[in-house]
């Protein structure tokens, strides 16, 4: 997949003026965000068929676009590498998750990802059929293979990540645990546990799947959304008999842990 990147010039500024800034980006179709060191600068990466649809590029006071490219392949790739190296996490049954990011979204640094991986590492999904929604890098379902998953299903629309999760899943020696798939819609199936970490629209859009898909008692992990936008996922969830569990925050960044009840047995 071919990708823009949009330049931004950033004056004084709050942290989460940022976040809202990002989520407004992403809310036009950009999926990677990269501040430089010193704060002065940002990028912005999205698919160039859906960039040359933007008629305007979002800024800010503090924010002042500079450029708006194709990036090339060769170019993105080694670009984001360099900002990206290998990551390693001890999981609790002593094995060593690697990941290696190329040009995937979710190596484990990002809020969103963090919480999801903690909280595998405090719940094992052991026994249980998973399926990792936008897999990017493959970082969430591989842990759930290397966390004694019975099955997991991994998906994501980019082909590179797919790519990204396939290497990924050699490395750690799951390749043969894993099912990976690219595509616009999670596979049909029926799972215990649903791992998605996409922009909220996307969630919002795909929870009647999420609903269909998952297993009574099963549960639902879902980030990618800022702590405004939490009542709309909740919203959403419901409307499809899903309801909230539990929910944490990082640096305004949420999960929602929603599950399906089990049925009242029939009298």
């Amino acid at each position: 997949m071919l990708y823009s990147v949009a330049t931004y010039r950033l004056h004084p500024h709050e942290a989460w003026q940022e976040d809202l800034f990002c989520q407004a980006l992403a809310d036009q179709g950009f999926e990677v965000f990269e501040t430089s060191e010193d704060g002065t600068e940002m990028r912005a990466y999205i698919p160039t068929e859906l960039g040359n649809r933007l008629s305007v590029i979002g800024s800010h006071d503090w924010a002042e676009p500079v450029s708006f490219e194709v990036c090339p392949d060769d170019n993105w790739n080694a670009e984001w590498e360099k900002e990206n190296t290998e990551k390693c996490y001890s999981l609790p049954n002593g094995r060593q998750l690697v990941i290696h990011p190329h040009c995937a979204f979710g190596a484990g640094h990002h809020e969103t990802t963090s919480m999801i991986l903690e909280r595998l590492m405090t719940l094992p999904p052991a026994g249980k059929t998973v399926l990792d929604n936008g897999c990017g890098t493959g970082i969430l379902g591989i842990a759930c293979a290397m966390l004694g998953a019975q099955k997991v299903v991994a998906t994501d629309i980019d082909d590179k990540a797919v790519s990204n999760t396939r290497e990924n899943a050699e490395l750690n020696g799951v390749e043969e645990r894993l099912d990976i798939r690219q595509g616009n819609t999670p596979p049909e199936g029926t799972y215990d546990l649903i791992l998605s970490n996409i922009h909220r629209n996307i969630l919002i859009a795909q929870m009647p799947l999420y609903a269909r898909y998952l297993r009574e008692g099963g549960e639902v992990w879902l980030s990618g959304f800022l702590r405004e936008d939490a009542r709309l996922i909740r919203q959403a969830a419901e409307q499809e008999g899903l309801q909230l569990k539990d929910e944490q925050e990082k640096n305004t960044w949420i999960l929602s842990v929603l599950y399906r009840p089990h049925k009242a047995p029939e009298a």
